[in-house]
C-alpha cells in the first residue's frame, strides 16, 4: 500500500472509531428527547413516591422534558428494578434505589437480575429516618409504654411491613430484637396501604418513612412515638429518637436513582450533574428537611467507571 493510501486509510479508520463516541456525545447533548419514566417500587402516596415526584419535578425543569413517576409495587421493589433492567438503556427509564436492593440480594434466591451488574447508579439524593407510628387510640403514649404493653401481650400486636426486606420492615424487625418484644409482622406493598390499615386498626404499629407519614402525624391521624435516627429529626422535633429508650437502635435509608447498565456514560454524567445541582439548592435542601431528610455526603461523587 502506498504511503498516501495508508494515510488515507488511517484517517478513515480513526474517523470510524470516533463515530460512536461522537454519537454518544450528541445523544447526551440532545437528551432527553421524550418524557422520562422514573419507576418507583411502591404505590402512590408513600415515601419513595413523594420523594421521586419532588426530584422528578426538578429534573423536568432543568432538562426540558417531563419526568413521570410510574408506580410498580411488589416484591419490595424487585418488580420495579427488573422492569428497568429490561428497559431500553437510553436514559428514558430510571428507577428509585433504596435499602431493599441490598436486603433483597440476601433474601431472594430466584432474582432474575443482579443489581450491581445490571443497574448503573446515577446519584443519591436524600438520607431519611423512619418514624414509629401508632393509631391515636392505641393505649401506648410513649416507647416505654409500648414496650411494656408488647411484653405483657406477646404475639398479640400486629406490626405492618412494607414488603419482605423493605426498609420499614427491617426497621421494625430490628426494633423487635433490640426491645425484646414479640409481634406478628403483616406485609403490605408500601407505606400508603400500611398506613391506611394502621389508621383503620388492622395493625397496631408501623415504621413508616417520615415523608409518607408526616402529614398524617400533623393532622393527628397518627401518633409518632419515635424516630429511627440516632438523634431527633428537625421535621419532628418533639418526637424522641427510639435510641433514647432502646440503646444502640439506629436505622436510616438512602435513596437515589439508577438506570439500565448499558446507558451511555455521557447521559449518566448529565443526570448526575442535574441531581447534584438540584440537591445543592438551598430551597430543595429545606424541602427535603421538611420530610426529615438530609443530603448524603456522597451525593456529589460521580459514579466510578468500574460500576458503569
Amino acid at each position: 500500500m502506498k504511503l498516501a493510501h495508508r494515510r488515507q486509510f488511517l484517517h478513515l479508520a480513526a474517523g470510524a472509531v470516533a463515530l460512536p463516541a461522537l454519537s454518544r456525545v450528541a445523544s447526551a447533548l440532545d437528551y432527553p428527547t421524550r418524557p422520562v419514566r422514573i419507576v418507583v417500587g411502591f404505590p402512590p402516596g408513600g415515601g419513595q413516591d413523594i420523594l421521586a415526584r419532588l426530584v422528578g419535578q426538578q429534573l423536568s425543569e432543568r432538562l426540558g422534558q417531563p419526568f413521570i413517576v410510574e408506580n410498580k409495587p411488589g416484591a419490595a421493589t424487585n418488580l420495579a428494578i427488573e422492569s428497568v433492567v429490561n428497559a431500553a438503556p437510553d436514559g428514558h427509564w430510571l428507577v428509585v434505589i433504596g435499602p431493599p436492593v441490598a436486603i433483597n440480594a440476601t433474601l431472594y434466591k430466584d432474582l432474575r437480575f443482579n443489581f450491581l451488574r445490571d443497574i448503573t447508579p446515577i446519584a443519591s439524593f436524600v438520607r431519611q429516618p423512619y418514624v414509629m407510628v401508632v393509631n391515636p387510640s392505641f393505649t401506648a403514649k410513649s416507647i416505654p409504654d409500648f414496650i411494656d404493653y408488647a411484653k405483657a401481650n406477646p404475639g398479640k400486636l400486629n406490626m405492618a411491613g412494607n414488603g419482605q426486606g423493605g426498609g420499614p420492615h427491617m426497621a421494625g424487625e430490628l426494633f423487635k430484637i433490640a426491645a425484646g418484644v414479640d409481634m406478628v409482622t403483616v406485609q403490605y406493598r408500601g407505606d400508603a396501604p400500611a398506613l391506611t390499615d394502621l389508621m383503620g386498626g388492622q395493625v397496631q404499629v408501623y415504621f413508616s418513612s417520615v415523608s409518607g407519614a408526616l402529614e398524617l402525624i400533623k393532622a393527628a391521624k397518627l401518633r409518632a412515638l419515635g424516630v429511627s435516627s440516632a438523634t431527633r429529626s428537625d421535621a419532628l422535633p418533639n418526637v424522641p429518637a427510639v435510641a433514647e429508650f432502646v440503646s444502640g437502635y439506629e436505622v436510616s435509608a438512602v435513596f437515589g436513582l439508577g438506570a439500565p447498565k448499558a446507558t451511555p456514560t455521557e447521559i449518566i454524567d448529565k443526570l448526575n450533574a442535574a441531581v447534584n445541582e438540584i440537591v445543592s439548592d438551598q430551597k430543595m435542601r429545606a424541602r427535603l428537611a421538611d420530610f426529615g431528610g438530609t443530603v448524603p455526603d456522597t451525593v456529589a461523587h460521580k459514579v466510578p467507571r468500574a460500576h458503569r
